[in-house]
């Protein structure tokens, strides 16, 4: 991923929830540069959620209707 797609998906995991502003953020750091497209694509379906329901996800309240994004939850709920 170039430095554009980066800074466009951080301006994008900025959200009006604290919680998942900091699971975003983190994740991001730690694993931006090394998402593959397919990480990318799951990354851009969670973020047209609203907050609330994307918190429920990343929290594990909810699953996803979405088997596609199970990976990446799990892996922004390690983060």
């Amino acid at each position: 991923m170039d430095a554009t797609q980066l800074n466009r998906l951080r301006w994008r995991c900025r959200r009006g929830m604290l919680e998942n502003d900091l699971i975003l953020a983190r994740y991001l750091e730690a694993k931006g540069t090394q998402m593959s497209e397919t990480d990318v694509a799951a990354l851009d379906r969670l973020l047209d959620l609203a907050d609330n329901d994307l918190w429920d996800l990343l929290s594990g309240r909810t699953e996803a209707a979405d088997a596609g994004l199970q990976p990446l939850l799990q892996s922004l709920r390690r983060a």
